[in-house]
């Protein structure tokens, strides 16, 4: 137990966790867990849930929570000692979860137990978790010969040290480019706090003036408020081309990006797939790339022409009020042209919105969002944490029981890897000895931190953001289901896991709730109800062209790993070049590197699935319709969302718990309403 991975009585041990705790307990609960396998393999007695089911789902939790919290120490605060534990351990990992799928007896075991009259006396949940099993040892190359199930292996292995170098060349990419800006009248227009932070940033670093970075709360404002161009331009280069041939050869990551495809294609033709993209939806709700395609296309063709519009008076504007010819709106113009197109035309900016939004406000506001629709009450508490910015909340329902705890790690730093997400740390489960264990999770984000001395201000969009990360939270938080392999999030269609999230955005742009989660930072006052509605007004503002580049993204994903092949005649970067042809009308520079930086295809997990978050908002539009046709703070129908969707979790399909919810099959029309992308008369 002095290996505080080891010590799995409670919450993760962060302050005492060290690089060189990692390798020690990964190999022991690795030894102790193959073990079991074969004790398991080697009684001849047939399985039993009890008997077979539970000791392994014991012994790969086990194994999970050693290595959930080395990961999110990778992820949130990343050092080359951790990296190097991390890095030098995960082949092991992989190669562990690489044999159990592809264990036969394992799989015969399983099959023994699904054609078992214990079977149909078993939990849904239950039978879900084996029919899911049966499924992954399918996936897992369980049914190959030897020869393929060694290539197999070695292709698994392959792709996840690919997968976490990209993932590593983007970060130290990433962190490495700064620049110094010395004089004042070369950073007008950007925010005061914004500037602030620069210098605290440049002071940091023993330098004078102002240092900008590409981590997110840097470089977004100075694409969308900075009035040098120059200033402007250089930082949308560096950003664009990050991890790629532009710069250091390391981290460049264009020679991974063609191996990865490539073994996904052969990890695909291995299975029996036609393509990547179909191993990839074998466990989603979409059924085959082509129809994805089409979706997207069909979505594209509504929303194109609103994208054109867009385009058009943004140019218009660019050009009478910016003096910017109509062919010289460049990609590091079209934030700050349409801010200031925004302003002029609703009369606010981002900025003095912010000011409305402090942290503490914020997070008392969504609390009591989750009072009101759930009847749960959310308080501070205390844990070990990996920094000390990092906070701890209990969930309790009405009668005081807790309900899941959560992390906040809210504010960006250089050791954390960019974007938002959610993870799990411990899931619900019903032990042994009949208690139930209490679900916890992390929830990241990469927000400005307070400067100053005043409280952390939020955009709007990073309330939304919060939001968004906080669904997926209480998905996790809020399941009733007992089984651990379909609590919470686990065993949820991948394309269905972005319905929580994408709901709970919609709760942003409702006047009552934001009244009560807004405080001006200097004078108290909550957000005027004339601003609010001009930022009613423009909510959809340019939503044609933000709508196109999802789609840009989504169809790039799915035909890359569906009908492109690496070495034949054309690179990754003209695919993109022909699916922009198809669908954008914004199109980059030559030189920009999206694929090179584009995390959530090469190492974050969704790979042929991006288009989900497209999938997933028709459903929760739809589903948020409902709460606009009976009062969007309506508890019955917030108890109604909690027991038929979030409580669920993955044990039973996903289009089952929202028709349930809804009463009828999804509709594309309340995200088109939503989304601004209709005419209207």
């Amino acid at each position: 137990m002095n290996n505080p991975l080891l010590d799995q009585s409670g919450l993760p041990r962060f302050a005492e966790i060290k690089p060189q705790h990692v390798a020690p307990a990964i190999d022991r609960l690795l030894e102790e867990n193959r073990a079991l396998n074969v004790r398991q393999l080697s009684d001849a007695v047939a399985p039993t849930w009890d008997d077979f089911v539970r000791p392994m789902e014991d012994a790969n939790e086990r194994l999970s929570r050693a290595w959930g919290p080395v990961g999110h120490l990778n992820a949130v605060m990343n050092s080359p000692e951790l990296r190097e534990a991390y890095n030098s351990t995960l082949p092991k990992i992989t190669q562990y979860y690489a044999e159990l799928g592809q264990n036969q007896s394992l799989f015969e075991k399983f099959k023994s137990l699904r054609a078992s009259a214990e079977f149909d006396t078993l939990s849904p949940a239950r039978k879900q978790v084996i029919e899911n099993e049966l499924r992954d040892f399918r996936l897992g190359g369980a049914e190959l010969p030897e020869d393929k199930k060694a290539r197999y292996m070695q292709v698994q292995e392959r792709l996840s040290e690919l997968s976490s170098r990209f993932s590593d060349n983007l970060l130290d990419a990433t962190n490495d480019f700064t620049l110094l800006v010395e004089q004042r009248g070369e950073v007008t227009g950007m925010p005061e706090d914004v500037l602030q932070t620069a210098r605290e940033t440049a002071e940091a670093a023993g330098k004078t003036g102002w240092l900008f970075t590409l981590k997110a709360p840097s470089y977004m404002p100075v694409m969308q408020f900075a009035d040098n161009r120059e200033l402007r331009a250089k930082i949308y280069r560096a950003y664009a081309t990050r991890a790629s041939e532009f710069g250091k050869h390391d981290w460049d990551n264009t020679p991974l990006m063609d191996e990865i495809i490539a073994l996904r294609a052969e990890e695909a033709e291995l299975l029996g797939f036609a393509n990547y993209g179909e191993l990839s939806l074998a466990a989603k709700m979409a059924e085959t790339p082509q129809q994805v395609a089409d979706f997207m296309r069909e979505l594209a063709q509504r929303a194109r022409p609103f994208a054109e519009k867009d385009l058009l008076e943004l140019r218009a504007f660019a050009s009478q009020e910016l003096g910017l010819g109509l062919a010289e709106l460049h990609s590091w113009d079209v934030a700050y042209a349409s801010e200031k197109l925004r302003e002029q035309r609703y009369a606010f900016s981002e900025q003095e919105v912010k000011q409305y939004f402090p942290e503490d406000a914020v997070l008392s506001g969504l609390f009591k969002l989750i009072e009101t629709l759930y009847g749960l009450t959310i308080k501070a508490s205390s844990a070990p944490v990996w920094h000390e910015s990092v906070r701890f909340f209990d969930i309790s329902d009405d009668q005081g029981e807790l309900v899941g705890q959560f992390y906040f790690d809210l504010y960006a730093r250089s050791s954390k890897r960019g974007g938002a997400w959610m993870d799990d740390v411990i899931a619900r489960r019903r032990l042994a000895d009949g208690t139930i264990q209490t679900p916890v999770a992390y929830m990241n984000c990469n927000f400005s931190a307070p400067v100053g001395g005043k409280p952390a201000l939020f955009t709007h969009d990073e309330v939304n953001t919060l939001f968004h990360e906080f669904g997926h939270g209480l998905h996790h938080l809020l399941t009733e289901v007992e089984e651990l392999g379909v609590s919470g999030i686990n065993g949820v269609e991948w394309d269905a896991v972005e319905l929580p999230s994408q709901f709970m955005e919609n709760f942003c742009w409702e006047w009552d709730v934001l009244q009560n989660m807004t405080r001006h930072v200097d004078s108290g006052e909550p957000l005027p109800r004339e601003l609010f509605d001009k930022m009613l007004a423009a909510k959809n503002f340019q939503s044609g062209l933000a709508t196109l580049r999802q789609i840009e993204f989504a169809l790039f994903d799915m035909l890359m790993h569906s009908t492109f092949k690496p070495g034949d005649g054309k690179s990754i970067l003209q695919l993109l070049d022909e699916v922009r042809a198809e669908v954008a009308v914004l199109i980059p520079p030559e030189f920009n590197r999206l694929p090179q930086s584009f995390a959530h295809i090469f190492s974050g997990g969704y790979a042929a699935g991006y288009y989900s978050y497209k999938w997933a908002e028709v459903l929760s539009a739809d589903a948020y319709s409902l709460f606009e046709e009976h009062g969007v703070l309506n508890p019955e129908i917030g108890a109604r969302f909690r027991s038929e969707v979030l409580s669920f979790g993955g044990a039973r399909p996903a289009m089952q718990s929202f028709t349930s919810f809804r009463g009828r099959a999804p509709s594309i029309d309340a995200l088109l309403r939503h989304n601004g992308l209709v005419e209207t008369k």
